[in-house]
């Protein structure tokens, strides 16, 4: 026990923990083998079925999406257009085809209406405030926003974010399928198309705080021009070390079992050859 405690070295004590456990589950099961198979085979029968154990679990975790996870998805900026500081930007940066027609005089929080009505005809998705997906992006917007140093924080809002793309594909009709409800079967559909979200953000007006009064509501100042965050969506990667260990754990399981299954037919081989010279 004072050898394990060594509370001022948490890498070695991890590293003197990860080996102690090895060696007892794993080194007693091969020593109980060891002692009615031999050295040599209990090796590989041991071997082969911590190989098979961990494909079992990485296929586990590999439907779940449990376990040993890479990357979660999250919103990446988009290269050289991730903060459009004006109307004009969104065109330039890709993320409209064309510009409303703006009318001299128009407010800015007019001309941002006019964007928003120029984003649904396009084809974007106003997305519901109360939705999970409004709020991971607003996150991800704020981050963006405060890095360029558009915005200090609690000096905005996010008010509107419009969503597009993102559909999976191939689809599968499925209605003739007996037992399915749905139209389409997407089990299959693992790829998918580009998924972008424009979140605009309104400046806030500028007020003093005075000590001992409560903060003052914030205000949308409608004379200052709307801000713009265009990301794209980065799925990540959650499952891929699951798919690693499952596809490596059953590679060396097949090849311990061929092992296993050649060394028992030499086996035979020789019994049935030593007992025909025995015979002769």
């Amino acid at each position: 026990m004072n050898l394990l405690a060594i509370g001022w070295e948490p890498e070695l004590r991890g590293l003197l923990t990860v080996v102690i456990a090895v060696v007892i589950l794993m080194g007693s099961i091969y020593l109980i083998m060891l002692t009615n198979m031999g050295a040599r085979l209990a090796f590989l029968v041991a071997l082969a079925g911590l190989a098979g154990w961990m494909m079992l679990m990485g296929l586990t975790w590999w439907i779940y999406g449990i376990g040993l996870r890479g990357p979660d998805p999250t919103w990446q900026p988009v290269a050289g257009a991730t903060v459009l500081q004006d109307t004009d930007a969104l065109r330039s940066g890709g993320a409209l085809q064309t510009l409303p027609q703006i009318p001299d005089g128009a407010t800015p929080s007019e001309e941002g209406e006019l964007v928003g009505d120029q984003f649904i005809e396009e084809g974007w998705i106003l997305l519901d405030p109360a939705s999970p997906a409004f709020g991971q992006a607003q996150a991800s917007a704020s981050v963006f926003l405060e890095e360029e140093e558009a915005f200090a924080a609690g000096q905005y809002v996010v008010t509107d974010i419009f969503d597009i793309g993102g559909d999976r594909y191939p689809r599968i009709k499925a209605g003739a399928i007996p037992g399915f409800t749905n139209d389409t079967l997407d089990f299959f559909a693992f790829f998918h198309e580009p998924h972008f979200v424009v979140a605009e953000a309104a400046p806030y007006v500028q007020v003093r705080t005075e000590p001992g009064r409560a903060p003052v509501t914030p205000q949308i100042d409608e004379t200052r021009q709307r801000q713009y965050v265009y990301m794209v969506r980065d799925l990540g990667s959650r499952r891929q070390p699951a798919v690693v260990l499952t596809l490596g754990g059953g590679a060396i399981f097949l090849a311990l079992c061929y092992l296993l299954h050649r060394r028992e037919r030499h086996l035979q081989e020789n019994l049935t050859n030593s007992k025909a010279v025995a015979a002769a």
